[in-house]
């Protein structure tokens, strides 16, 4: 007879904490554990092994710390970040931490259970939406990019310029790139400097022309 997949869940909330014990526990789950706060998720995560970790990303004490030290400690549970996608959380960092996927912590009980059993499968819960923000990052990240300059010869943009540019193509503000990627807002806009200057264009808009007329872009199968 197989054992029952066994889970932890991290919330400081405790009523979400029960409602998710009742439905995992409903479909045959052992909720091994639970904790309020990042320091109580580890230990617990230590004290009881468990195969999935349902871990709230804003758990007191910092839940990206949380699922960084419960993937350390217990490599071979599946952890499961929750959260709201607010404006204050960064989804992707529980994803970078080491999390197979991201739920929304008002998930109804019948997804949550096969989000649960899926991730026990291998397989990533994560919403439409962040799934298009990964590959984002992923194509941002994945390498140089070439891009017909003003002069009419192809320039090689570097990678963290390209994606300052494909951003700002996209609409968003220096501040929001600087987020987006973790950098500066004076360093968003040395990037782009350096960028036009690569471009033989005098400002942001010219060269958001030359990317937007798509001659000759790609990705570079070297990248950095």
């Amino acid at each position: 007879m197989n054992e029952a997949p066994r889970v932890l869940i991290a919330d400081h909330e405790p009523v979400t904490r029960l409602g998710m014990r009742i439905a995992l526990q409903r479909d045959g789950m052992r909720v091994v554990a639970e904790s309020a706060d990042a320091q109580g998720a580890i230990a617990a995560g230590r004290a009881q092994p468990s195969d999935v970790c349902l871990v709230a990303v804003g758990l007191p004490g910092g839940g990206v710390a949380a699922i960084s030290g419960l993937v350390a400690s217990c490599p071979r549970a599946r952890v499961i970040a929750l959260g709201c996608d607010g404006p204050d959380e960064d989804p992707l960092a529980a994803l970078r931490a080491g999390a197979l996927g991201f739920l929304p912590k008002a998930i109804e009980p019948a997804p949550l259970v096969r989000a649960v059993r899926g991730a026990l499968e291998g397989e990533a819960p994560l919403p439409r939406a962040l799934t298009a923000r990964l590959i984002e990052e992923l194509q941002m990240r994945s390498g140089e990019r070439r891009v017909r300059g003003a002069h009419g010869r192809s320039v090689v943009l570097p990678q963290r310029e390209a994606a300052v540019l494909e951003l700002l193509r996209r609409g968003l503000s220096t501040r929001e790139i600087a987020s987006r990627l973790g950098i500066s807002p004076v360093t968003v806009r040395r990037h782009i400097s350096e960028t036009t200057r690569r471009l033989g264009v005098e400002d942001r808009e010219a060269a958001i022309r030359l990317v937007g007329i798509g001659v000759d872009v790609g990705v570079d199968a070297g990248a950095r």
